[in-house]
């Protein structure tokens, strides 16, 4: 190899790795160029109690949730309950945030890393409403190419700080919360109803059903059973517990209208209690994996017995909740909800197995 080429070689190199060292793949062993950062905070001094509002922002959606009193709650859903502990959580990491590897970067690898208007924008906010913190998170960091990058967790995360546009920092957490999807946030208890006395399911066909009980350990009967049909009790024990313990998959956007949703012709459950609450269930048409539905309490707790007074308290303590639920359209996942929407014939118990 002679000098010209050797020259060439040098000049091709110097072109290809400047501002490289950190944005391909690792693998190698560098030397940092900003070795003091190393370490270091992200948001220096930043304190947890100080956050009254968290704002993601990406191309396809936008997110804020925001503490209201002692609640925190999505913006965008009209005030929607969100998850508390997933809320903490994110903070308490991104206060946590530190530098693991920090490079100069020109403006094509930038964009190539998503730190540009495609990436995910990061606000904590103030109770002014001021940033108190704000970070963009590219693409997620990996020390070894996985074969599917798209679903791996990744190891960190590429992230850029405002006014430090020539500048990319890795950090260890992958940030994989960062989401503006309203489903990673809401808050998603629905009903917590116990001690149900009957349940009743009301087709948008027409088609109908009762089961009802006459104490807590008494056997389910099915209401107006003919001839020879009888209950299969361990079906009426999944419908009963399955509507007593509803979780919700998201929330609908506010201004739904209820013929969108098909909660102008839902099929409506309505559970009693022996503690004197009625809860009903309207559910709508199917979203993805999810049903429209609209879900309310009503009545005033009443429990009798000996447990009667701890009772109160619990139940109070949970009905201010699910009360609020019913201004809001929600979304419940279809599968969560198969016990529940059967029709009648699917109830009873088969002939061979009433033989038995």
């Amino acid at each position: 190899m002679n000098a010209r080429v050797v020259a060439v070689l040098v000049v091709l190199l110097a072109a290809l790795g400047g501002g490289s060292l950190l944005v391909r793949q690792q693998g190698e062993t560098q030397k940092p160029a900003d070795v003091a950062s190393l370490g270091q905070p992200l948001f220096k001094g930043l304190q947890a109690a100080a956050v009254a509002a968290v704002a993601i922002r990406q191309p396809k959606g936008a997110i804020t949730i925001e503490k209201k009193g002692e609640r925190w709650v999505i913006a965008e859903l009209d005030g929607f309950p969100a998850d508390y502990d997933k809320l903490r959580d994110f903070v308490l990491k991104a206060i946590a945030l530190k530098v693991g590897q920090s490079e100069p970067i020109g403006e094509k690898d930038r964009a190539r890393l998503l730190l540009d208007a495609g990436g995910t924008l990061i606000e904590l906010r103030g109770a002014d409403g001021k940033p108190l913190a704000r970070l963009t998170a590219g693409k997620k960091y990996f020390k070894a190419e996985p074969e599917n990058p798209e679903r791996a967790i990744g190891d960190g995360r590429y992230v850029a700080l405002p006014g430090e546009e020539k500048r990319v920092i890795v950090i260890a957490d992958p940030l994989t919360q960062a989401s503006a999807k309203t489903a990673d946030w809401i808050s998603k208890a629905g009903f917590e109803v116990e001690k149900i006395k009957t349940l009743e399911l009301r087709a948008a066909d027409g088609s109908a059903w009762t089961i009802e009980r006459s104490g807590d350990n008494a056997d389910w009967k099915l209401a107006g059973a003919r001839g020879d049909e009888k209950l299969e009790v361990s079906k009426a024990n999944a419908a009963a517990y399955t509507f007593g313990r509803t979780e919700l998959a998201d929330a609908a956007p506010k201004g739904l209208k209820p013929e969108d949703a098909g909660l102008d012709k839902p099929t409506v459950v309505t559970a009693t209690t022996l503690d004197g609450l009625t809860y009903t269930l309207k559910v709508g048409k199917l979203e993805g994996e999810n049903h429209y539905a609209s879900i309310a309490v009503a009545g005033e707790p009443k429990p009798e017995g000996p447990d009667a007074e701890a009772r109160l308290k619990k139940i109070s303590e949970r009905l201010p909740r699910e009360k609020e639920l019913a201004q809001y359209v929600v979304l419940v996942p279809k599968s969560k909800l198969e016990d529940i929407l059967k029709k009648r014939a699917d109830l009873l118990a088969k002939k061979d197995e009433k033989k038995k």
